[in-house]
């Protein structure tokens, strides 16, 4: 076994994949810089670390449940009023993610919600934080779920030690009181380690009537109202203002001319 093999087989013990897989081009590079020996070690490692570092985001951002819309840098201020440019440069610092703060974005449809709750999912974990999104159906079913199915109980304990969970479309649908016991007891247990966006197009006033108990929406306000930002959106909505058609419009004011 030659010193190639050798290493090879070295770094398969000791799962150091990036170390295998870039093995010749590793060694190609180092015949021509000529390193000394602590730089070349040196940086084997830091290729190693930098591989997992990439592999590991990329898990967190399967993980994140993103949707195909989610880069803040494209977001349109002119169909959404509500949030200046500087207060999306402060969200997207995401201070206020390590203090716990909570996020509401209120608004009718099609003004920038989810795309902002995605966007700042995708920023944290973009940071290295542990960020997930979900619709709050989605979230139901993991929380009726978790007590039969493994896969669950793994999804909401995942949800449950996050940095930052962004809940879309919350009250949107009437929930009955044992999924509104089980979403407050989840909330409750997030309640100052984890910072919660929520999106909705209800009003927290008009939570109590979605849930039919007047006494958990205060007691799930307070918990999520004690360190929030409520920024209201408004304007007109971007999907509708930007329909698209299966037919080319151009194509056919020509024919009926």
């Amino acid at each position: 076994m030659n010193d190639k093999q050798t290493i090879a087989e070295c770094a398969t013990l000791l799962k150091l994949h990036y170390v295998k897989v870039n093995l010749e081009n590793t060694i190609c590079q180092a015949q021509i810089e000529k390193p000394t020996y602590i730089s070349f070690l040196a940086q084997v490692l830091k290729d190693e670390v930098k591989g997992r570092q990439e592999r590991d985001r990329q898990r967190r951002l399967s993980l994140a449940h993103l949707p195909s819309q989610h880069d803040l840098d494209a977001f349109d201020f002119n169909y959404s009023s509500g949030i200046s440019k500087q207060e999306m440069k402060e969200l997207r610092t995401l201070n206020w993610v390590d203090q716990a703060y909570n996020i509401i974005l209120m608004g009718p449809s099609g003004t920038g919600k989810t795309f902002i709750a995605g966007g700042l999912i995708y920023e944290a974990v973009k940071q290295g934080k542990k960020a997930y999104m979900m619709t709050m159906e989605e979230l139901i079913t993991t929380i009726k779920m978790k007590s039969i199915s493994p896969t669950a109980m793994g999804n909401y304990n995942r949800i449950a030690k996050a940095d930052l969970v962004a809940i879309d479309d919350i009250m949107l649908f009437p929930i009955n009181k044992e999924d509104a016991a089980g979403f407050f007891n989840l909330i409750n247990t997030m309640h100052e380690h984890t910072s919660i966006i929520i999106t909705t197009n209800k009003a927290p006033t008009e939570w109590a009537q979605t849930l039919d108990d007047e006494v958990l929406a205060s007691a799930l306000l307070d918990r999520i109202l004690y360190r929030c930002e409520v920024i209201n959106l408004k304007g007109t909505s971007y999907r509708m203002e930007n329909r698209q058609t299966i037919f080319d419009k151009q194509n056919i004011k020509k024919t009926e001319k």
